[in-house]
């Protein structure tokens, strides 16, 4: 009977104890999910470097300023032990132009790195100390940045590709449909080679919400706004991927401009998701929410491809 006590005990005790940890990892799901609902890209970037065991997997070459304003700032990683020129994937981040901080978005570095790209995490002047056009030009800035330096950090000028989301994604597709910004840089198409944007707003006038106001409420001409009206036959191939659940920047926004590209015999890949929304499109990039592939079984083909050396890469870069 004493040895049926003890073991009636000791089976409470082991009961309790994994009651308590269930218990525990319900409130952990509970606390992510809350503060993925809020907008902690932190939270996410933290769950998936220790997913990842750490960042051992890439090597950071580059962390700097590229202007004045504490947002004008880049980060550069390639994967470790790479040698040669790789290709170099630009990313811009989303945050309705008046948030976020790339240093936040290193899971795109190490999705990408594994995937045997350079990566350079860059930000952009926010509101309220900024408003149209300066996203934009500091993204012309970063590109000319990367064609500056990235040769002697690993990276091969002559294949970049831009990736970005939701406001980065609008960030980025101005920089590849409308040339003035890339020539004020001292820089033409041929800085650019393909463009990724993940939910980007490209057709939202009349501005009518206090993210497109603030950032776009003081431009003199608000058509020259919109990604849309620079619609072009010569422009970079574009992959525009999106979710069909996307209530904050809706499909057809990347519908819209698929639908112009066409039309004009611009190159480009329109990708809806089934049942993402605008918030989980840049979760699937990062652990434990990359099991859900889809979006990038998209991406990686069309980065391979828009990067893949040619005749065409090769005489640009000369």
């Amino acid at each position: 009977m004493a040895g049926t006590a003890k073991g009636k005990r000791r089976m409470g005790w082991i009961g309790w104890t994994v009651l308590g940890l269930v218990l525990l990892g319900a409130v952990g799901v509970y606390t992510f999910r809350r503060a993925l609902e809020n907008n902690a890209v932190a939270v996410l970037d933290s769950a998936d470097k220790l997913l990842n065991g750490g960042d051992g997997a890439m090597r950071q070459v580059a962390d700097l300023r590229y202007g004045n304003d504490p947002a004008q700032k880049l980060e550069m990683f390639v994967p470790q032990g790479a040698t040669g020129s790789l290709p170099v994937l630009v990313f811009v981040h989303g945050g309705s132009w008046a948030g976020g901080d790339p240093h936040d978005y290193r899971f795109i570095a190490r999705t990408f790195c594994a995937k045997g790209y350079a990566v350079v995490l860059a930000g952009y002047r926010l509101y309220p100390r900024a408003r149209f056009p300066a996203m934009v030009q500091d993204g012309a800035a970063a590109v000319r940045w990367v064609h500056d330096n990235a040769a002697k950090l690993g990276g091969d000028p002559a294949r970049v590709a831009l990736m970005g989301h939701s406001a980065g994604a609008y960030n980025v597709a101005m920089l590849t449909l409308d040339p003035q910004w890339l020539r004020a840089v001292g820089l033409d198409d041929t800085a650019i080679r393909g463009t990724v944007a993940l939910a980007g707003p490209f057709d939202f006038l009349p501005l009518d919400s206090d993210a497109t106001i603030n950032a776009f409420g003081n431009a003199p001409d608000p058509l020259k706004t919109q990604p849309v009206n620079f619609v072009r036959k010569d422009a970079p191939p574009m992959l525009l991927v999106t979710g069909d659940a996307d209530t904050r920047v809706k499909p057809r926004n990347s519908k819209r401009l698929a639908q112009l590209l066409t039309q004009a015999g611009a190159p480009n890949q329109p990708v809806l998701i089934e049942g993402v929304t605008h918030e989980k499109i840049i979760m699937m990039f990062a652990q434990p929410f990359a099991r859900d592939s889809r979006a990038i079984d998209a991406v990686v083909p069309f980065l391979d491809r828009v990067t893949a050396p040619s005749v065409a890469v090769q005489a640009a870069g000369g």
